[in-house]
């Protein structure tokens, strides 16, 4: 979906490289995701944690206008599912008039259903001719009937979460209405470093913003918002509910992702990554299995599933944060299975590509290559394996791995020891200046 939102912008003029704002653990999934679809001039803002959509569009204009002199942004979301991109760039060009014109745009969704899972604009189409018109009202998510109401009565649409604003204009209404968001992002900003293909802000100084959406802070205050509505078959993926309603569905109303087997369901969502998932009789259920967790839940619920992330914050768990596939600049590990004393993970790494030279102090390693050809240095020793040979690694051996190969290496590699965390690592060379 991230690089559907970029692609659909093809055909748009005067297009300036990309600014992707996202989570520092996310940077090599989306350099990754960029580089597949030609985008390597791309620059990626690197958040040190969650501050919100503020303060993560306040980074974005100022790396912007660090390119380019008073830029005119585009701002897109990278869960959003757009039909109709003709009608798309239509709703973009008349959007950046307005916004040439000093103001800050944000784009309405005509709704075609009394929605209960988005944000409403009142911004009442006096003439019907106009390419846009003043915001009078931001509304939170309705209740039933009130969303009724809202499309008895007209004026009212769906809240996008895209904007276009020029930059200079954005960051003094910032500062004009919420100051702290401005001066966190600006002094973050100044202290950032490059580090690869990334830019990472100082982490303490963007801590100190607070943790505010765009709406919030300045949309719902400012008196230079308007409106373009729009009707392009728009969808916010936020929910899996919002997944069932865009999937291809059988006859009795089911979507079925992955493996998976069916007797008798109806109106049935099932996801799966890496197991078959058997089900029997059930109505109006989604049932998601990744190699994290497993969700299963009534569809009228699925906007319900950040309270479930708060009982595992609650828990002191971490399966939000961490993730089983971890990518990282050579390639990417997963982790297969662990215990007392014991991980296995199944390890890619692209052509051309290296581990850093390393050691551990708690854990020894062994490598078994199942796909390509493995380049092993230990010690002062340099071993060339193929598939289905295999080297042991000592606890303290220097060590490291590359893929000398026209294709990705996998292998399996099975760590035993009394301590098993990332932490325990030396690394003493490293291609991607990691310390």
């Amino acid at each position: 979906m991230l690089q559907q939102t970029l692609l659909r912008l093809d055909g748009l003029p005067n297009l300036g490289d990309p600014v992707v704002v996202c989570n520092e653990e996310h940077r090599f999934m989306v350099a990754e995701q960029l580089k597949e679809i030609g985008q390597t001039r791309a620059a990626i803002l690197l958040e040190p944690l969650a501050r919100n959509t503020a303060p993560a569009l306040a980074l974005a204009a100022l790396k912007a206008q660090s390119m380019t002199d008073n830029p005119t942004l585009l701002v897109l979301a990278a869960d959003h599912v757009i039909r109709d991109v003709e009608l798309f760039h239509q709703a973009v060009t008349r959007a950046v008039s307005a916004a040439e014109e000093g103001h800050l745009v944000t784009f309405g969704v005509e709704p075609t259903r009394p929605e209960t899972g988005y944000g409403y604009i009142k911004a009442p189409n006096t003439d019907g001719t106009r390419d846009y018109y003043p915001v009078e009202q931001f509304t939170e998510k309705p209740d039933l009937s009130t969303a009724e109401n809202y499309l008895a009565q007209g004026g009212y649409y769906w809240n996008s979460g895209m904007f276009v604003f020029q930059t200079q204009n954005l960051l003094d209404e910032l500062a004009r209405h919420t100051p702290e968001v401005q001066a966190a992002a600006h002094a973050a900003y100044q202290q950032a470093v490059t580090d690869l293909d990334f830019v990472r802000v100082e982490r303490e100084a963007f801590a100190a913003a607070p943790d505010i959406s765009i709406d919030y802070a300045v949309m719902e205050k400012s008196d230079k918002v308007v409106c373009v509505p729009f009707n392009a078959g728009w969808s916010d993926v936020g929910c899996w509910r919002s997944f069932w309603e865009l999937s291809e569905k059988d006859e009795r109303g089911n979507s079925f992702v992955g493996d998976s087997i069916d007797i008798g369901s109806t109106d049935t969502l099932v996801f799966s990554q890496d197991k078959l998932v058997a089900t029997l009789g059930v109505k109006n259920l989604m049932v998601i299995n990744t190699p994290d967790a497993i969700l299963v839940a009534d569809k009228d619920a699925a906007q319900e599933v950040k309270s479930v992330i708060g009982q595992i914050e609650a828990q002191n768990r971490s399966e939000h944060l961490q993730h089983r596939e971890v990518y990282r600049p050579w390639g990417c590990y997963d982790s297969v299975d662990s215990g007392t004393r014991y991980q296995v993970k199944r390890i890619t790494v692209k052509p051309g590509a290296r581990l850093s030279l390393q050691m551990h102090y708690h854990r020894a390693e062994h490598w078994i290559v199942v796909r390509g050809t493995a380049e092993v240095q230990k010690g002062d020793q340099t071993l060339l394996l193929s598939e289905n040979e295999s080297t042991y690694i000592p606890v303290g051996m220097t060590h490291r791995l590359s893929n000398p190969g026209k294709i990705p290496l996998e292998l399996i590699e099975v760590q035993s020891g009394p301590y098993l965390g990332e932490d325990d690592i030396e690394r003493l060379d490293d291609n991607y200046g990691r310390s």
